[in-house]
């Protein structure tokens, strides 16, 4: 594996669900059903380096793209590892070129443990804080999993919200 630092203050993009977007740090809502590099249980934060790829990553096969809050986020992230270098340099383990599967249709209509979820295991048992990786909603768009238990000292992620516009809690949907 291959690790970099985003520089300090690095500007990063997510679209949210509104009636989740009281809680824009948490990785709670990946942490439901998995994502692709988080199984069940594990919270994650998915970001992006882009504004569009935040969109299309929200969009998702879907024609329309549906209601959301767009935040963007000021973070320092050390530890990363760096899959859009997989081909680059040092050997990786062979598992990760299997990164892109289908990682739905492997849970939840064959039943299968996704390879992505094996990968984030590996990341966080050796201490990382997540994965920079190529998207695949957003041609030439790169995002990013950051693993919330993973967030120690000399990481940091604070959302834009200068003007407290963002929801406190979710009384505005009840």
């Amino acid at each position: 594996m291959i690790l970099v630092d985003l520089p300090p203050d690095t500007v990063l993009f997510r679209a949210h669900t509104p009636k989740w977007s009281s809680q824009p740090l948490s990785g709670a809502g990946a942490a439901k059903k998995g994502g692709r590099f988080n199984r069940e249980g594990v919270e994650a934060l998915y970001l992006a380096l882009e504004e569009i790829t935040a969109l299309r990553e929200y969009q998702q096969t879907s024609p329309f793209l549906p209601p959301c809050v767009v935040c963007s986020y000021t973070a320092t992230l050390r530890g990363l590892v760096d899959l859009r270098q997989l081909h680059q340099g040092e050997p990786w383990d062979e598992l990760w070129h299997d990164w892109r599967e289908d990682w739905r249709q492997l849970r939840f209509d064959q039943h299968i443990e996704p390879p992505s979820w094996v990968l984030g295991d590996m990341v966080l048992e050796q201490g990382y804080t997540g994965i920079l990786f190529p998207s695949q909603a957003s041609e030439g768009g790169t995002n990013i999993v950051v693993y919330s238990d993973q967030l120690k000292a000399g990481n940091l992620i604070k959302v834009n919200d200068p003007d407290g516009q963002l929801p406190r809690d979710q009384a505005s949907w009840r």
